[in-house]
């Protein structure tokens, strides 16, 4: 977490992008030559996204500390689509970009030990060993309890833990009350508990916590409430959740939080009426960094 720290710091940006490609957000003539090509075919796709990809790092990778692909938006083109993902991991840290892989795993004993070797780990095969996918951080569901979430916190990689989500209908289990309190603050308790010998410079341990920035005010008392768990907070741009919504989530020093955008910056270009989605794409990044810098 420290390196992701000294990344925003770096580009004075606590905005990370999601890499969250669907077809319709790639302009009509980027794309056409894939599918002229192989058809329309998961392969086609595959491709298109992976050059799409590559073209928002380049336009990025100076201004933003990290990118957060979504593992959901590549799996539906099968393994095409899962190469794609890998690829654009390996992509964006030869950038130098932090790469955080939202694919909120988990599951019992040495089913979740594999999703924590293949997401964040290496895997050894007859004593070679190779990292299949080599991401800095993985999204995980705390809720299986803690022997599933320590083999993440073996491979000396970050978590985020889902804890406050953004989506609407959060509050049906996660604002339920045990013994007292939220059942997303008994997560982010335990957030502070699975991190506490992993704290690093600047105090904050390699388990993180998911706090959406559509609930601003539990987002602010989790804050205040867990001081040593770093959040990654989605919500901000297309689903709602505005600059001042997120200024709770950064501590005294304006650390503590990294702000994920995902279509209004893949689908910059859309709004400015250009093919130049990778200008465009940059240009809100920065618009968006300027707004929460204010805002903090």
């Amino acid at each position: 977490m420290d390196s992701l720290i000294k990344k925003i710091a770096q580009t004075g940006n606590p905005i990370v992008p999601g890499l969250d490609p669907m077809l319709e957000y790639i302009p009509q003539s980027f794309k056409a030559d894939y599918f002229a090509k192989h058809g329309n075919t998961p392969r086609a796709a595959a491709l298109a996204i992976l050059d799409y990809n590559k073209a928002l790092i380049d336009a990025l990778a100076d201004i933003v500390p990290a990118v957060k692909p979504q593992c959901a938006y590549y799996e539906r083109f099968g393994w095409e689509g899962v190469r794609t993902l890998e690829e654009t991991i390996s992509y964006a840290k030869s950038a130098g970009l932090y790469v955080i892989t939202d694919g909120k795993r988990n599951d019992i004993g040495s089913t979740m030990s594999a999703y924590a070797d293949a997401h964040l780990g290496q895997v050894d095969i007859n004593g070679t060993t190779f990292t299949p996918f080599g991401a800095d951080a993985l999204t995980v569901n705390g809720y299986l309890g803690s022997d599933c979430i320590e083999p993440c916190l073996n491979t000396g990689k970050d978590i985020f833990v889902l804890c406050k989500t953004s989506n609407p209908s959060s509050g049906e289990l996660q604002d339920l009350s045990l013994e007292g309190k939220p059942l997303y603050a008994a997560m982010g308790d335990y957030c502070e508990r699975w991190g506490e010998k992993t704290r690093g410079e600047f105090g904050y341990s390699t388990v993180g916590a998911v706090v959406g920035a559509t609930y601003p005010k539990q987002l602010a008392q989790l804050r205040e409430r867990l001081p040593h768990t770093f959040f990654l907070v989605p919500g901000y741009g297309a689903q709602g959740g505005a600059a001042s919504d997120i200024a709770g989530a950064f501590d005294k020093d304006g650390r503590g939080a990294i702000v994920n955008s995902s279509r209004a910056i893949l689908c910059a270009w859309q709004k400015a009426g250009t093919q130049d989605f990778a200008g465009a794409a940059r240009e809100e990044a920065i618009a968006m960094g300027e707004s929460l810098k204010k805002a903090i």
